[in-house]
């Protein structure tokens, strides 16, 4: 399997944990937080595809989506467009509230779409590039996307928890 396969992959299976996540939740359910100091499935689905937007445009030299494609104005949010939740406060993650799923997941599948076409034409050599010199020792290309589909999966894995708690509440 080459390096472009295996990414293409993992980002696919961001895509399906997400999708997963959000499907059928209203707006509250997609706001809800377990408690005060806690995320809510429409914040750290939010806060994933902003990273992976981000950090896949920066390596790429792109434009995000999120700015490129108007999704900065669709959500709405009290951010700068530059933030991507990154230090977030409590009441930073309460801001993030949606209209409904649709619109998290019709971002995700843009910022996918913009990953897997960037993804798709590394080949080996390009993965040991370095995409950023702020950190000791320098990030190559390789790891930051080892980064993104890490910290993607983990927040992904959060909002599924999070769902799976809504769906114990309501059946009990």
């Amino acid at each position: 399997m080459a390096s472009a396969e295996l990414l293409t992959d993992a980002f696919g299976r961001i895509k399906g944990a997400v999708q997963q996540a959000v499907d059928g939740l209203s707006p509250d359910e997609l706001a809800y937080r377990v408690d005060d100091g806690a995320n809510s499935v429409a914040w750290l689905v939010w806060h994933l595809t902003r990273i992976q937007d981000d950090h896949v445009c920066d390596a790429a030299s792109t434009e995000q989506a999120w700015t490129a494609q108007g999704w900065a104005d669709r959500f709405g949010l009290p951010f700068t467009v530059e933030d991507t939740g990154y230090g977030h406060s409590p009441d930073d993650v309460a801001a993030v509230r949606v209209e409904s799923g649709e619109l998290l997941t019709d971002y995700h599948d843009a910022v996918h779409e913009q990953t897997i076409a960037y993804v798709g034409t590394l080949v080996d050599e390009d993965l040991t590039r370095i995409v950023d010199r702020s950190w000791d020792p320098p990030v190559t290309l390789g790891v930051r996307l080892v980064s993104v589909i890490a910290d993607d999966l983990q927040h992904a894995g959060q909002a599924a928890f999070i769902r799976g708690i809504l769906g114990r509440r309501s059946a009990g």
